[in-house]
């Protein structure tokens, strides 16, 4: 499968914008801000969770939230404070949040069909 990006526009304290390009991960469930974006932005930890990478390797990373546009949707949404050398993704709870699903065949952002039950 190819990769998918998508430009988003964050908004942090003092309304402080950042512009940046995210690679999709629906494999990753939280999206990560580079380590100079949200120090940028002035996001402040808000808790630390434990993260598994695909190697099975644990680490621990800060959790902030920020004001992020992307597709003409727009929306608070956690995120991970990254550390040096972390690149930009977006991950799953900010596309489920904002309604967006990959589309692996066409590797484009979509609508999902939302369900009540």
């Amino acid at each position: 499968m190819g990769l998918v990006f998508v430009n988003g526009i964050l908004t942090g304290k003092g309304k402080k914008k950042e512009a940046v390009k995210f690679l999709v991960d629906s494999g990753a469930s939280y999206t990560l801000l580079p380590k100079d974006v949200w120090e940028n932005l002035k996001l402040k930890p808000k808790k630390k969770l434990t993260f598994t990478l695909a190697d099975g390797t644990e680490v621990e990373r800060n959790i902030s939230e920020c004001y992020i546009e992307i597709l003409d949707e727009e929306g608070h949404t956690p995120v991970i404070l990254g550390e040096e050398g972390d690149d930009a993704l977006l991950g799953a709870v900010t596309l489920e949040e904002f309604g967006f699903m990959l589309n692996p065949f066409s590797r484009t952002l979509q609508s999902m069909k939302l369900r009540l039950a």
